[in-house]
């Protein structure tokens, strides 16, 4: 087991967060740019997609780092 380290689930669980909230936010913010003709979404001037995509890589973040395999113990 030379050069072997454990991985903690809550790391992938962060970085599978961070990508998720990268991704949403992103196509969020190009909605939002370029909005559709016909908007007949409710609440949608709330842009709930970019809080959700901000807030899930806030989170992935905060696991990303607390839990990194790199990190010295």
């Amino acid at each position: 087991m030379i050069g072997r380290h454990k991985i903690s689930i809550w790391f992938i669980i962060g970085l599978q967060l961070l990508i998720y909230g990268i991704i949403i936010l992103i196509s969020n913010i190009y909605d939002y740019i370029s909005p559709f003709a016909q908007n007949t979404i409710v609440l949608s001037e709330l842009h709930f997609g970019i809080w959700w995509g901000a807030i899930l890589v806030i989170i992935g973040l905060i696991y990303f780092f607390s839990f990194r395999p790199w990190k010295k113990a």
